[in-house]
């Protein structure tokens, strides 16, 4: 598993996650969560993404594409 996709399985407490996993569907899913998201973005990759960026990302293969636009 890739760092990415270990970053989201913590933030979503969960074992692991799939890029097809839909982001509402985690228990995790909330305003603390996405502000989590927003946060790492910034931190760890050096995106902007506003909250509706994210939401519109539907699931974590789209979260991916706007933090990691040029990694397949």
């Amino acid at each position: 598993m890739n760092e990415f996709m270990e970053q989201m399985a913590d933030i979503f407490e969960v074992d692991a996650v799939d890029l097809n996993d839909n982001l509402e569907d985690f228990d995790a899913w909330d305003s603390l969560t996405q502000l989590t998201i927003i946060s790492l973005a910034d931190e760890n990759y050096g995106v902007t993404i506003s909250a509706k960026e994210l939401r519109d990302a539907k699931t974590i293969g789209g979260l991916k594409k706007l933090l990691l636009p040029l990694i397949p």
